[in-house]
């Protein structure tokens, strides 16, 4: 057993720690729960009771051996750390810069739209970014074989040529959720719907396979386009300021009549132009219908704008991949 012993200390003394891998190395051979030194002890059980005080103090004299080696050396590797860094040793010299995180553009973008339409009385509404095509097309007035179906380039989750199962598709507007919601709320309905939109085209300065939408919605009794009007006059006066120049003009959209869109004007390098930032228009019947809401008792307005569009003119980006390509170096311009 002595002999034992003796083999557990000399392995103590020889064991070479210069960095921390072989201090832990060291800690797990021998301090460790299931290391020599209390395999050791385990050993006592097996000791006539005439030898156990010698014995006892042996093991005693290893184990502080272990743990005085193991505190020794943590010591000295702290040391030459400290030597090898030496500037830590120098609290005089300025820290390395540290960046802290931020709100991305596009977020502070759909916050302030958020505010300015609470503000305004609308509520928000969530839906889901896989649709079916009830909800993505048919009860927004695009019947099957509608021309205005060309308008959106679909990315299809499910295609099917039976006609009792529903295509799928990665929504191309966030227009659904105003059927959802519809149908699931009662008029009066006045609210907003963020979210991600997916559209099938290339990728350039000014367009990208996905981005983000706002749409907005207001049924009521006697609801007129001049309310419409303002709405937006509004909010562009409040996420522009009040000098801001802008126009609406007459468009065209499956699901409302009539239609408008809105344009604001961007100064750039070249002097400026017209960027249009929305498009709205009063609730086609056809899509009340759709949802159970009668035609001729209620009208409403509603409107659609793009996200990443409005970030664009309210940061001055010329190129809207920038958003999407996490580069910290142009994130850190955006630090609110």
């Amino acid at each position: 057993m002595l002999d034992k012993i003796n083999d557990i200390k000399k392995e103590i003394q020889n064991f070479s720690i210069e960095n921390e891998e072989e201090l832990e190395a060291f800690r797990l051979e021998f301090l460790s729960r299931n290391g020599k030194v209390q395999s050791m002890f385990g050993l006592m059980k097996d000791v006539p009771n005439e030898q156990k005080a010698e014995m006892g103090k042996s093991m005693n004299e290893v184990k502080n051996l272990a743990q005085q080696t193991f505190d020794d050396a943590k010591i000295a590797i702290q040391k030459n750390d400290k030597k090898e860094f030496g500037a830590l040793d120098d609290i005089t010299l300025p820290v390395e810069p540290t960046y802290s995180g931020s709100f991305h553009p596009l977020t502070q973008a759909l916050n302030e739209i958020k505010q300015i339409f609470l503000r305004l009385g609308f509520s928000i509404a969530d839906g889901p970014e896989l649709e079916d095509d009830f909800h993505n097309f048919t009860a927004l007035n695009f019947p099957p074989d509608h021309p205005a179906r060309d308008m959106q380039d679909t990315f299809f989750v499910r295609k099917s040529d039976d006609k009792d199962v529903d295509d799928l598709v990665l929504r191309t507007h966030t227009s659904p959720v105003q059927i959802r919601l519809m149908k699931e709320q009662e008029p009066p309905v006045r609210s907003i719907m963020p979210g991600r939109v997916f559209r099938n085209e290339a990728v350039t300065a000014k367009s990208y396979f996905q981005f983000n939408q706002v749409e907005g919605l207001y049924v009521n009794e006697k609801v007129t386009m001049g309310e419409l009007i303002e709405t937006l006059v509004m909010f562009a006066r409040l996420m522009y300021g009040s000098d801001v120049k802008y126009r609406v003009r007459p468009s065209y959209f499956p699901f409302t009549e009539p239609s408008m869109e809105m344009d604001v004007w961007w100064e750039n390098e070249k002097g400026g132009q017209w960027l249009e930032i929305l498009g709205a228009g009063m609730v086609d019947p056809n899509v009340f219908q759709s949802v159970g809401v009668d035609p001729e008792k209620y009208t409403g307005f509603a409107f659609g704008m793009g996200v990443d569009r409005i970030a664009m003119l309210r940061y001055g980006i010329d190129d809207i991949r920038l958003l999407y390509d996490n580069d910290i170096r142009f994130l850190q311009q955006f630090k609110s």
